[in-house]
């Protein structure tokens, strides 16, 4: 579900490149300058995470980078919210389990 017609804001689709990224083994559809969640709430994927504690889901919440509802692993890096940071070429996202592993 993306927004393919608004009122005020012009887009226009054809003039931004279409790219593709990995989730959970399935390659997903996105277009450069797109937030990682956006690209995955237009593909369907509703849950993005889930709370550390009880294990409940959690998705697109705050959508400024506040909260950590939106949490994953992205290219082997843990705790990336997705909700601000892009997607690009080729790169792998993944659930992030818990509090996610702290890399060195």
């Amino acid at each position: 579900m993306r927004i393919e017609n608004h009122p005020i804001l012009d887009l226009d689709r054809d003039e931004e490149k279409e790219i593709t990224f990995t989730y959970k083994g399935k390659e997903i559809k996105a277009y450069e300058g797109e937030t990682i969640a956006a690209a995955l709430y237009a593909a369907g994927i509703r849950v993005l995470k889930a709370s550390s504690k009880y294990e409940r889901p959690r998705g697109l919440f705050c959508a400024i980078g506040n909260c950590s509802s939106c949490h994953m692993v992205v290219d082997g890096i843990p705790n990336v919210k997705t909700c601000i940071t892009k997607v690009k070429e080729g790169m792998v996202v993944e659930e992030e389990v818990g509090k996610g592993d702290i890399v060195d």
